[in-house]
């Protein structure tokens, strides 16, 4: 997939899920300072759908991971969960690529989603932290089992960001394709009812990644029982 004309002569020699990864922190962060000095108590236009957002990532945070630390990770779900809509639309724009149709990109992501849910798990736990793993029967009688369940979640664990990356990065360009070929077939009809389902599936699959996010910091702080 070919990058726009202004990017590839600006950026020639980047790749272009990395330009455009840039592009949408630029995005990001240029609406921010845009909102910064002029937040209003009464929300309109940009704020009041930036509010919006910030609000369910918020609530997303609390009510599966809890009030305390859900406040905690609140910022990385939300920068998140930002990031990966504004990546995700991009794929919907005429000549733009969505960065997160690339597995590098989703496993950028998906690797430090790992390795914070063990460092929390490890932060809160200490040595406990090894119980998650040991399944909810604990004894010296229990003993094979204990192993075997070892294995099996530390296995479950490894598998996680591989999971969290492949369906991001699939759904993504599953759907890119999707949209040009049917573009291609029926470009007067299609397009518009694909564009549709490109909205959706952007959303879903943006909702589906931060819902793991939270489920997978919840289990490592939660209590093993």
């Amino acid at each position: 997939m070919e990058s726009p004309a202004f990017l590839h002569m600006v950026l020639p020699s980047v790749p272009p899920y990395v330009s455009y990864s840039w592009l949408a922190m630029g995005v990001l962060i240029g609406t921010s300072l845009a909102l910064k000095n002029k937040i209003a108590l009464a929300p309109s236009g940009l704020q009041n759908v930036m509010e919006t957002f910030v609000d369910f990532f918020q609530t997303l945070a609390n009510s599966n991971i809890g009030h305390h630390w859900g406040e905690k990770f609140f910022p990385l779900i939300g920068t998140l969960g930002l990031y990966i809509l504004v990546c995700n639309f991009f794929g919907l724009i005429p000549g733009f690529d969505s960065p997160t149709s690339n597995i590098n990109m989703t496993a950028s992501m998906a690797i430090p989603i790992f390795f914070a849910t063990h460092y929390y798990g490890i932060k809160v736990h200490g040595f406990k932290y090894i119980n998650h793993f040991l399944g909810p029967i604990r004894s010296i009688y229990a003993l094979p089992l204990m192993i075997l369940m070892f294995f099996v979640e530390f296995v479950g664990h490894l598998v996680r960001p591989i999971t969290l990356s492949v369906r991001l990065f699939g759904n993504m360009i599953a759907k890119h394709m999707i949209i040009i070929i049917l573009g291609l077939l029926a470009p007067a009809i299609i397009p518009m009812a694909i564009l549709g389902l490109g909205v959706l599936v952007s959303l879903i699959q943006a909702y589906v990644f931060i819902l793991l996010t939270c489920l997978y910091l919840a289990g490592a702080v939660e209590e093993g029982h």
